[in-house]
Parts: C-alpha cells; structure tokens; sequence
C-alpha cells in the first residue's frame, strides 16, 4: 500500500475508499513457444518453468498448459529455489514441437521498496544479521570474473566519498544509470555476457543487464538473486519499457527489513510493479524458462518461435496494425 492511500477523496465514504483499494490488478499471460525441424526428430526430455511464484504480492487464479504432441508424462517438482517446474517426456515424434502457458493471477504493485528498510541497515555499508549470512553468502559470492577490477570500480562511483551512501539511494541510482547509460538489445541465442564486457559495450539484454548489476552488488557485499518472469507493458503515458513480448529478466538485492526487493536496470523499475515473477535462481542458467533435447542430426533443426503476450485482464487488445 502506498503511502497516502488512505487519504480521504471528496465525496468518498470509508467504505468506498477501502472497496477501491482493495481492487488489484489481474494480469493474464499467453506464452507460446515452437521449435520446427526438417524431418521428424524424437523429443527427449523438456522442463518448463512457467508457473508463477505464489506469494503475498501475486497470486495465481489459473494456469493451463498445452504441449502438441502431447506427452507421455507430465509431472511436477520444486527446484533448489522452491521454483515450478514442469518435467514432460515424450514417445511421440515430430517435425513441430509446441508448447502454450496460459495463467490469470492477482498481482498488488509495490514501489516504495525503502520505506521498510531496518535502520542498522539504511546507509551501506552495512552487515546482515550473522544467523542469515549462512543462506545468503552464495548469493553474495561473485559468479563471473572481473580479472581487472571493471565492475568493482564502476559500482564504486556511485558511492559517496569519504561518509556512508543511502541504501535505498545507491541501488535506485544504479538501476536508472543501467537504464540510462545502456543501449538494449534482443538476442535469441541463449547465454549471458560476462558483466565486464557488458560494461565495455555498453548494450545488451535484459539477462545481461540483470547480471550486471547482480555482480556490482556483490562486489559491493550484497545479496542478489535472478529472477525470470514477464513484462507487463502498459497503456500509460510517458511509459515505454524494453523488453515486452518475451520473456524478461531482472534481479533482487536482499535489504533487510525489506527482504527480497525487485530492481529491473532493463526499465528502471523499483519495486514489482509491472513484474511478473516466475522463477528466482542464483544464476540464469538454473532459471531458463524451457529446455530440453531432440534426438536427430544438429542439421535438422530449424528454428524457434516464442511470442509472449501480458495483458490486464478486461483490456482491449491492442488495434490491428494496417500496412
């Protein structure tokens, strides 16, 4: 909830008011992906992570799931980070492979990660509770080198000098100068930039963005974390994010009495608004959306298609583009 929410609007009676802010967004997501072959080829094992992550903040109301051909098996486990994932296995064989997610969940915006930071941990630097530091130091420990000190010494620029920087205001900072400073681009292929070269070309996708600023601030001695979800793009003036109808890409940084807070260095998003979590990891590769094998010459495959749509639920879709 926001502060100030609970200001009274003229002729608003307290009921009204509270029935208003009671009323949360419902988003639904169409997430279809196809793989296309020469000849027909066996399809080897597929694991899927499109299921959200249920919480106080998001919750799921529905969730289908269709896979053409259908397979043998579908069965379900949590990961190492309490994530879905769905396991299916084939004996069919095809020249298409294709798979469709369709979920409906209530999902209530926060912005205003800061505001319940502890106070022992306002201004960085600053130490996490010692009975948390077990849970917390493989996600503190850096996970790509930086053999000549970049990252270190591009994080460090945005402290101040000589007295401490306000925590909420270095991690804000950080993610509008990668928002800002940084040229975005798709790449299909799949993988991450090593965070020194993303900082030496100055682009990349929201994956390498996410791990960019991941890596600044462990350098720094914070927790961070992957996250792998979906963009809502919406109709509001003056927004125009990156990143919309795929799969998208941030991070958390772990701020005590906040916990686990949503920075998106893609769009310069603060806090879960507009975000749809779907799986957390400490690194990407523990958080690919599907994966899975094919059994055939490498020749024989064709190509992918992934196509992502977020939309409010109740929203009209978007005009027909006319040529």
């Amino acid at each position: 909830m926001q502060r100030g929410a609970l200001k009274k609007e003229a002729g608003e009676d307290p009921a009204s008011r509270v029935r208003r802010m009671e009323v949360m967004p419902i988003y639904t997501v169409r997430h279809t992906t196809t793989y296309r072959y020469r000849q027909p080829v066996a399809f080897g094992e597929h694991r899927m992570m499109f299921r959200p992550r249920d919480s106080y903040d998001q919750k799921l109301l529905d969730a289908t799931l269709l896979i053409v051909p259908k397979p043998t098996r579908i069965h379900w486990i949590h990961d190492v980070f309490g994530n879905c994932v769905a396991i299916a296995d084939f004996e069919a064989e095809g020249t298409e492979l294709h798979f469709e997610s369709n979920i409906r969940l209530d999902h209530s915006p926060s912005n205003e990660p800061d505001a319940r930071i502890e106070d022992s941990a306002r201004l960085y630097p600053f130490a996490y509770d010692p009975a948390e530091m077990p849970d917390l130091a493989p996600l503190i420990a850096r996970q790509y080198p930086d053999r000549d000190g970049r990252v270190d010494r591009w994080v460090r620029g945005f402290l101040r000098r000589g007295r401490p920087t306000a925590t909420g205001e270095l991690l804000m900072t950080l993610t509008s100068a990668i928002s800002d400073s940084f040229t975005y681009e798709r790449r299909p292929e799949p993988g991450v930039q090593d965070p020194a070269f993303t900082l030496q070309r100055g682009a990349g996708t929201c994956r390498d963005f996410a791990v960019l600023m991941m890596e600044a601030v462990r350098s720094l001695g914070l927790a961070a974390r992957f996250v792998s979800g979906y963009l809502y793009v919406p109709m509001r003036e003056g927004v125009a994010y990156q990143g919309g109808g795929s799969t998208h890409a941030w991070c958390e940084v772990y701020l005590p009495g906040s916990g686990w807070v949503e920075f998106d260095p893609t769009n310069a998003i603060v806090g879960n608004r507009d975000l749809i979590r779907i799986a957390v990891a400490r690194d990407p590769a523990q958080a690919l959306p599907l994966y899975g094998t094919f059994v055939g010459a490498a020749s024989d495959y064709i190509g992918m298609t992934v196509e992502v749509r977020v939309r409010m639920q109740d929203e009209a879709p978007p005009l027909a583009r006319v040529s």
